[in-house]
C-alpha cells in the first residue's frame, strides 16, 4: 500500500512577463516548490469575472496601478471615477492594473505580498485542546 501525498494548491498569477513584481512572485513560488499557472495579461487580459473576484474582495481601487506610467499618462489622477468606472476601465486597459494579481485557492492578494504568501503557505495548526 503506498501513501499518497497531499495535493498541494497551485497559484494562478496575472501578470506581465517584463513586470519586476511578477517575477518577485514567480521566483517566491517556485523556490518554495509552488505550481504556478501565469497568465500574462499583455497576451491574456484577464476576464470579467476573474477581475470582478478580486474586486470585490479588495476593492476596485486596490487593483490600480496608480504609480504606473500608464495611469499618469492618461491622467485619471484628475478623475471622479467610481467604482464601476474604474472597473469598465480596468477590463478595457489591463495596463492600469497594479501587478501580480495572485490567487491561492480562495485566497487572493494584488502586488508583491510575500508577507501574505508566506502565511499561506503555512501548515495549518493543530486546534488546542480546551479543559
Amino acid at each position: 500500500m503506498t501513501t499518497a501525498e497531499p495535493v498541494r494548491l497551485g497559484v494562478q498569477v496575472f501578470g506581465g512577463r517584463d513586470s519586476r513584481e511578477t517575477q518577485r512572485a514567480l521566483r517566491f513560488f517556485k523556490e518554495r516548490r509552488v505550481p504556478i499557472h501565469l497568465v500574462d495579461v499583455a497576451a491574456k487580459p484577464p476576464s470579467a469575472g476573474e477581475l470582478r473576484r478580486f474586486s470585490q474582495r479588495l476593492g476596485t481601487a486596490a487593483l490600480v496601478d496608480r504609480d504606473g506610467r500608464r495611469f499618469r499618462d492618461l491622467g485619471l489622477a484628475h478623475y471622479r471615477l467610481d467604482e464601476r468606472e474604474l472597473f469598465e476601465r480596468l477590463l478595457d486597459d489591463p495596463a492600469l492594473l497594479r501587478l501580480p494579481l495572485v490567487r491561492y485557492g480562495d485566497l487572493i492578494s494584488v502586488g508583491a505580498e510575500e508577507t501574505t504568501w508566506r502565511a499561506w503557505l503555512q501548515p495549518p495548526r493543530p486546534k488546542e485542546v480546551q479543559r
